[in-house]
């Protein structure tokens, strides 16, 4: 591999030269994500089932290392929702430990794709696929949170859905008020904080003002627990079921991908910070991922909400993002006893306003308004994230996706029959001048041949191909199929304008050698029509002696 190419998946000082400029606004906007950050930091990770700890390893070190690594200028990466979906079943089947298991193996399959150059895959997911499966990420992360709100512990069945409604069974009736009392209080101060001042934090405020309530009149709340005060020492996690967690891995590491590259681009459209590189975003998430199992988080992504935090405070730099994780290092070293007492309903409060700010109505009414097609990949995406995982429901997603467009494609395809150029002649009743449209590839090459080989009553069949976009082997086929069909019942075949990038197609499967002359392949419609003329006058004549 070139080792240009390589070079330019590594950190360079260019990355920061404009950081004499900007270094303020990205040391404000890195102190606001970082205070964003925290609070959704311990929700993921408590909602995960790795642990508040875990979530918080993760936004540090995995902050800094895909800031540093990554492809792009001013994302900010940490643990988050989608992730979660996907982790809670590992860590139900397999154990907490799985977690940085998990991480690791993700993190170098992450990091494989970008030095492959598989970066611009992402470019292939279709817009409903994309709101399809965000909707049901944030109808899944709703569901996990009810156990925490209502004061019980979640159900036994892996499906979130199902899970939530089982979760009823443990509640308190002597203490579910306060659980839900203190996610409403979360959900009320955190929509009503933005309209008061942009800039508050609505999810911090809320948190501490829960927090302090249930300290001093004692409710009956669970709390985060004991924190530790600094970073653990990278340690190697044992290997011993991987085999177990290989499929598990590669679902992580292609939803790592999918959702860095998507807030990547989306920071890139809504900033003026420069693009950013696909595939060196790859190898900085990827070594996110690892660098945090070593430590015992989990993996990670890009983040788009608080990449969008960034972007409104001003951040410009990479620096806005290590600057978020140092915050968040600086919290856990001086504060993580007060931290220990959050409640975990205020958490689950958080979590479900964050879910729903995901789901924009106007969203959802643009993508079901578009087509029918659309809508429906957009549901049945969405639906399948659900009900099942969402690696599964992004494959089928795409996979109606690529029907509808293939259904399309055909459409556009069609054979239309034309009379020959004027002057009219009587022989032109004895010849059929076809013209191919648009595509003829698999999904269209049977109608096509179906139509021509009906034609009857004709010495001379003429097709143009001179207007046909698309042509695949199906169609060379078929073409090939219904010259020697026509040939064999003694109608002559002329082709008029295979384009040039259809030649070698054509050539190759036999359109050509299927002909009965190599001269029966012509340039100019005037020379065919004049040739399948003649042949038809030389035709009537040898009949006529």
């Amino acid at each position: 591999m070139p080792t240009r190419y390589l070079g330019s998946l590594l950190p360079s000082w260019k990355d920061y030269r404009s950081v004499k400029r900007t270094w303020r606004a990205d040391l404000v906007a890195g102190i606001t994500v970082g205070i964003v950050a925290l609070p959704l930091a311990l929700a993921f990770g408590v909602s995960s089932g790795a642990g508040a700890e875990a979530g918080l390893i993760t936004a540090i070190v995995a902050g800094i290392v895909a800031a540093v690594f990554g492809g792009s200028n001013i994302q900010v990466s940490g643990p988050t929702g989608a992730m979660v979906v996907v982790l809670g079943p590992v860590v139900a089947a397999h154990g907490v430990a799985a977690v940085a298991v998990v991480s690791l193996m993700a993190g170098i399959v992450v990091t494989a794709a970008g030095v492959l150059k598989i970066g611009r895959v992402v470019s292939y997911i279709p817009w409903p696929v994309i709101e399809g499966f965000t909707l049901g990420i944030a109808v899944i992360i709703f569901l996990q949170q009810i156990p925490s709100a209502v004061g019980s512990k979640p159900g036994a069945s892996s499906n979130a859905v199902v899970s939530a409604v089982q979760s009823f069974a443990h509640v308190n009736p002597a203490t579910v008020v306060w659980p839900i009392l203190s996610v409403l209080l979360v959900g009320v101060i955190m929509i009503i904080a933005p309209k008061i001042n942009r800039q508050l934090p609505g999810s911090i405020i809320a948190i501490i003002v829960v927090a302090i309530g249930a300290a001093l009149l004692h409710l009956p709340l669970a709390r985060i627990g004991l924190l530790p005060g600094s970073l653990p020492t990278p340690t190697l996690p044992s290997f011993d079921n991987a085999g177990a967690l290989i499929g598990p891995a590669f679902t992580v590491a292609a939803l790592a991908a999918i959702e860095s590259l998507l807030s990547a681009r989306v920071a890139a459209s809504i900033s003026d910070t420069g693009p950013y590189n696909a595939d060196r975003e790859l190898v900085g998430q990827g070594l996110a991922s690892i660098a945090s199992g070593l430590l015992g988080g989990m993996p990670a992504t890009g983040a788009i909400a608080r990449t969008a935090v960034n972007i409104r405070s001003g951040g410009q730099t990479r620096v806005a993002a290590i600057v978020h994780a140092l915050v968040l290092l600086t919290i856990v070293s001086l504060a993580t006893g007060v931290v220990s007492q959050i409640p975990l309903a205020a958490l689950a409060g958080v979590l479900m306003i964050t879910a729903a700010r995901m789901i924009s109505i106007a969203t959802v009414r643009s993508v079901l308004g578009s087509t029918r097609s659309d809508a429906i990949i957009f549901a049945i995406t969405a639906i399948i994230t659900v009900s099942f995982d969402l690696i599964t429901a992004v494959g089928i997603g795409i996979a109606v996706a690529a029907f509808f467009a293939l259904r399309a494609l055909a459409k556009s395809g069609g054979v239309h029959r034309e009379e020959p150029p004027s002057p009219a002649q009587p022989e032109d009743r004895h010849i059929a001048l076809f013209r191919l449209d648009g595509a003829l590839f698999f999904g269209a090459a049977d109608r096509m041949l179906e139509r021509v080989t009906r034609i009857s009553d004709v010495t001379v069949v003429i097709i143009r191909m001179s207007q046909l976009q698309v042509l695949d082997a199906t169609g060379a086929r078929v073409i090939t199929e219904m010259i020697r069909g026509l040939e064999r019942r003694g109608i002559t075949v002329l082709i008029k304008g295979i384009r040039p990038e259809h030649l070698r197609l054509a050539t190759r499967v036999g359109v050509l050698s299927a002909l009965r002359d190599h001269k029966h392949l012509f340039t100019s419609l005037d020379d065919a029509v004049e040739h399948a003329r003649d042949h038809v006058r030389r035709s009537a004549f040898e009949t006529a002696a």
